[in-house]
C-alpha cells in the first residue's frame, strides 16, 4: 500500500503540467524517498512475521541499516529544503522564480541524498568495526544505530556520543532551520490583511508542517529523549518498537496521503484523471 500511494503520488506529478512547480518537484523525491524507506525494512521484517527463522546475517544487518539510515538523513534534509521552499514562497514571492529555478532545486535534491548517504556511510563503518558479544538479539523488528549498539562489547557513554554526534548535529540543524522557516512564514501570513489570503497562505504549507511534526516527533523521541534520564519512566510506558514502527512503517504510509487529501491542486488532478477515463470509457 505505501508503494502503491507513493508511486501515485509520483505519477500525478509526472502526468499533470500543473504540478510542474518546485513544491512538488520535491514532493515527488520524497515520495521515492519514502518508496526505498519503507523497502529497506520492511519486507524482511513481513518475513519475520511469516516464518519461524528470523534471523538476519551480519553483512545484511548493516546492509539493512545503512540505506535505511541513509534514506532518513536524505528526508529529514529534503523536509527542511522544503520548509525553505515555503519560506521563499510566501516571505519573497518575487524572488521566488529567481531563487527556485529548476537548477537550484536539483541542487538542493542533490544535497540531501549526498549528506544523508555520507552520513550513513560513517556510522555504519564504525558500527561495524565494533567488536560484538555473544548477545546477537536485535531487540527491534529491524536493524537500527539504538539496538546495535546495545550488542556491542564496548558499548559506554563515549562510543554513544561518537556515533550519534554527527546525526545528531545533521537533526538539529535541519530542526532549527525548518523551525526558523515557518516562524517567518507565520509572522508575514499574520500581516496579510485579509481572512481569505491568510487561509490561503497556510493552506499551502499546512500538510507539510503536519509531516515535519510527526517525522521529527518520532525521531526525536527515538534518537535524542532515550539517552535522557528523564526519559527512563515513558520507555516504560510508550515501546520503542511502537515508535519505529511509526517512523519506520506508517509515517511513509501516511505522508503521502496527508499531502494528497489536504492540497487542492492534487485534488483537481485526481478529478481530471477520472474525468478523462470515463471519457474514455464512454
Amino acid at each position: 500500500m505505501t508503494i502503491i500511494v507513493n508511486l501515485t503520488v509520483i505519477t500525478l506529478i509526472w502526468q499533470d503540467s500543473h504540478l510542474h512547480k518546485p513544491m512538488y518537484f520535491f514532493l515527488a523525491n520524497l515520495a521515492f524517498i519514502e518508496i526505498l524507506y519503507t523497502t529497506a525494512i520492511t519486507p524482511n521484517s513481513l518475513k519475520g512475521f511469516l516464518q519461524d527463522d528470523r534471523t538476519i546475517s551480519f553483512n545484511g544487518c548493516f546492509t539493512q541499516m545503512y540505506f535505511f539510515v541513509a534514506l532518513a538523513g536524505s528526508e529529514c534534509i529534503l523536509l527542511s529544503v522544503m520548509a525553505y521552499d515555503r519560506y521563499i514562497a510566501i516571505c519573497h514571492p518575487l524572488l521566488y522564480p529567481i531563487k527556485m529555478n529548476p537548477s537550484h532545486c536539483v541542487h538542493l535534491v542533490l544535497l540531501s541524498w549526498s549528506i544523508g548517504f555520507l552520513n550513513s556511510l560513517l556510522q555504519t563503518v564504525y558500527l561495524a568495526s565494533l567488536p560484538y558479544c555473544n548477545n546477537h538479539k536485535v531487540s527491534n523488528f529491524f536493524c537500527d544505530i539504538p539496538v546495535l549498539l546495545k550488542l556491542t562489547c564496548e558499548h559506554n557513554k563515549y562510543s554513544d556520543i561518537l556515533i550519534n554526534l554527527i546525526g545528531q548535529c545533521i537533526l538539529a540543524g535541519d530542526l532549527i532551520l525548518t523551525v526558523t522557516s515557518y516562524i517567518a512564514i507565520i509572522r508575514t501570513v499574520l500581516r496579510i490583511p485579509s481572512k481569505k489570503g491568510r487561509k490561503k497562505a497556510f493552506s499551502t504549507c499546512g500538510s507539510h508542517l503536519m509531516v515535519v511534526i510527526i517525522y521529527f516527533g518520532t525521531v526525536i523521541l527515538t534518537y535524542i529523549l532515550p539517552g535522557s534520564d528523564s526519559y527512563n519512566e515513558q520507555k516504560r510506558v510508550l515501546s520503542n518498537k511502537v515508535i519505529s514502527v511509526m517512523y519506520g512503517v506508517m509515517t511513509p504510509f501516511i505522508n503521502p496521503i496527508i499531502y494528497s487529501f489536504r492540497n487542492a491542486d492534487f485534488m483537481k488532478a485526481i478529478n481530471k484523471i477520472i474525468v478523462e477515463r470515463k471519457k474514455r470509457i464512454i
